[in-house]
């Protein structure tokens, strides 16, 4: 059977680049506008998209065997699993740009589309690496090891983030300078324009002291910062995945069809959050667990003690832990704080 360079017939490649052109433009045909997301049109969406991805898989079992199809579900199991505390952080970003609900999936439209450049680039990267040895895989183990000792240490700091002080904040205001407020649903705006807006009664005191024909918005700082988030991500989800598999294709396919389904996802969770209070530590689980994946698959290669985790009991896990943290936060919800009584 001819393959390519990536170790998979054309056949393989030609499904995979179709479906995922196909999705990408379908997901931007059919959320236009700036409306808000209801949570019963996220869910059928959200349901959706696992439907394709399924369908994907089965399509490798057919053509590649149960190995293949059970790697591509594991390492897109663990990606969506690992993108909650991502959405969770996109969540509060939201807030805190005062971003309106209609205008939020703009942004993760975009946010989203950037996330499949980088995860690609980072897909690359990480698994050309591997090819220098073991040692690689160490050190993929303790970067997600570390991430998890993070979030366990952080997991009750409900401190709001100052995201003015946030690199990719600074970074954009040197680039651009800045109208302080939204104006509709654009990312930039001229001074043309601005010059207008000076004109009405509720911009009065303001001033466009900042020399520039385009001016960006506040919702172009949220895009920005978003995005920057989620390359701080990948730092941990790319190993993670890189640890179920070593195929390129099998890695990025698994992250990009858990991505494409994330805008709906998003708000699904962001409905669902308050019962869903123990998701996190599922998460932090998880990536204990695949840090000791990669720790065993290193140390493995370099003193063949034989103990591995193959890619059936990696699924098989990646399941249970996302089933028990779901069933925790119904089982074991959050308690509501007695409001404070009047006098």
């Amino acid at each position: 059977m001819e393959v390519t360079h990536l170790g998979f017939p054309p056949l393989t490649m030609a499904v995979f680049v179709g479906l995922a052109i196909g999705a990408m433009l379908l997901d931007m045909l059919t959320h236009r506008g700036d409306k808000p997301v209801s949570l019963a049109k996220a869910s059928v969406w959200s349901i959706f998209w696992i439907a394709i991805s399924l369908g994907f898989a089965g399509f490798l079992y057919v053509q590649h065997g149960p190995q293949v199809a059970s790697l591509f579900v594991t390492g897109y199991a663990l990606e969506k699993v690992l993108s909650v505390d991502n959405l969770f952080v996109f969540m509060a970003i939201f807030a805190w740009f005062k971003v309106p609900d209609g205008l939020r999936h703009r942004v993760l439209y975009w946010g989203i589309i950037g996330a499949i450049v980088f995860r690609g680039v980072f897909v690359a990267i990480g698994t050309g690496l591997l090819a220098f040895g073991p040692w690689v895989e160490v050190v993929f183990a303790v970067i997600v090891a570390w991430t998890a000792i993070m979030m366990l240490k952080g997991g009750g700091d409900d401190e709001e983030e100052d995201y003015s002080k946030h690199m990719a904040y600074r970074f954009a205001k040197k680039l651009f300078p800045v109208w302080p407020k939204l104006y509709k649903n654009q990312f930039f705006v001229s001074r043309k324009v601005l010059e207008d807006e000076l004109r009405k009664p509720e911009n009065q005191g303001m001033t466009l002291a900042a020399k520039g024909a385009i001016f960006a918005t506040p919702l172009f700082l949220c895009l920005v910062v978003a995005e920057i988030s989620d390359v701080l991500f990948a730092f941990d989800s790319v190993p993670a995945v890189i640890a179920v598999s070593r195929e390129p294709l099998i890695v990025y396919s698994a992250m990009l069809f858990a991505i494409l389904g994330l805008r709906t996802m998003y708000f699904v969770l962001e409905a669902l959050k308050r019962y869903l209070v123990h998701l996190e530590k599922a998460v932090i689980a998880l990536l204990f667990f695949i840090a000791v994946k990669l720790g065993l698959n290193a140390t493995d290669h370099m003193f063949h003690h034989g103990y591995s985790i193959d890619a059936n009991t990696s699924l098989i896990i990646v399941m249970v832990v996302l089933v028990i943290g779901i069933v925790a936060s119904l089982i074991f919800p959050e308690k509501e704080e007695p409001a404070a009584e009047s006098n």
